[in-house]
């Protein structure tokens, strides 16, 4: 008989919304928030909610409009304390995340587990922007490594399938390793940035520690997480 489908196992790169409290619109609102700064990285994006924290019921159905209204795709959740709110989640359509292993808490409100994705072989060569990025412009370097000798606005986004460089101030978005490479790195002399990713990692701007703010830095992953610190000149 010919196979027509095969079920394997395999790993996606999932935001996960950790609530802490039931207050739906609420949820919405902030959601939206998130929505608009980073449309091309959160619009239409897969999310997993962790309800754990929360000790009161929760409306299942009222939430999952919420999180579409708010332009995300909720896919399932996870933290149910009892039978109760895995029949209720199912009734409203969510499939029942149950963890294998403890997460680590993160300095943001989302958090994203990694694709592992092979690096390729035939990496192309870097791509050097030599004017200002504009606000609404997207540079992406594909299966190359990025270096911008300007600054980025607000409202600009610059990817990479490799590092990014930036001999100027961030306040866009950057995003390396964008195809999921986890040795990606972003060396910025100057963050100020709405967003920054590596390997689907990312923090948001007030998820950046005061310290690190409009200086010069290096972002990686060590251990799967999000790792900064101080550009060494």
């Amino acid at each position: 008989m010919t196979k027509i489908a095969e079920l394997k196992g395999s790993s996606f790169t999932l935001s996960a919304l950790h609530l802490v409290d039931n207050d739906i619109s609420k949820v919405t609102n902030q959601l939206k928030d998130k929505v608009e700064l980073a449309p091309n990285f959160f619009a239409s994006a897969p999310v997993v909610i962790d309800i754990s924290q929360v000790d009161t019921d929760i409306n299942f159905e009222q939430l999952k409009a919420g999180i579409i209204d708010a332009g995300m795709i909720p896919v399932g959740i996870g933290g149910c304390k009892n039978k109760t709110q895995q029949t209720q989640a199912k009734a409203a359509g969510f499939a029942i995340m149950n963890a294998a292993r403890p997460v680590k808490d993160e300095p943001s409100e989302f958090l994203a587990e990694t694709l592992d994705t092979p690096a390729s072989t035939d990496k192309e060569p870097t791509l050097i922007i030599r004017t200002p990025v504009r606000s609404g412009q997207q540079i992406y370097a594909r299966n190359r490594d990025l270096v911008i000798l300007s600054n980025v606005s607000a409202g600009a986004e610059i990817l990479s399938d490799g590092c990014i460089h930036i001999y100027g101030t961030l306040r866009g978005r950057a995003i390396a390793g964008a195809s999921g490479e986890q040795s990606a790195t972003i060396f910025c002399q100057n963050l100020q940035s709405e967003l920054i990713s590596v390997a689907g990692n990312y923090w948001l701007s007030d998820n950046i520690q005061e310290e690190f703010w409009g200086k010069g830095v290096v972002i990686s992953l060590e251990d799967s997480n999000l790792s900064i610190e101080h550009l060494a000149l």
